[in-house]
């Protein structure tokens, strides 16, 4: 019985499905960051230039 009962256990995979699961989280989670990082950066550039601009157009007007 004991046998059969370590063999079953040995062939159960369900956790492994979970754990691959839990690493394409993981990563998926990373490189989002990665990516809204890198776009963070970009919308600050931006969002500074165009201050930039109307801060000129209005000393101007």
């Amino acid at each position: 019985m004991t046998k059969i009962v370590l063999r079953n256990l040995w062939r159960d995979e369900t956790g492994a499905t979970a754990i691959e699961y839990g690493l394409i989280a993981a990563l998926l989670g990373v490189a989002l960051v990665t990516a809204m990082t890198g776009l963070g950066n970009q919308m600050k550039t931006t969002f500074n230039n165009t201050s930039s601009a109307m801060s000129g157009a209005n000393a101007a007007a």
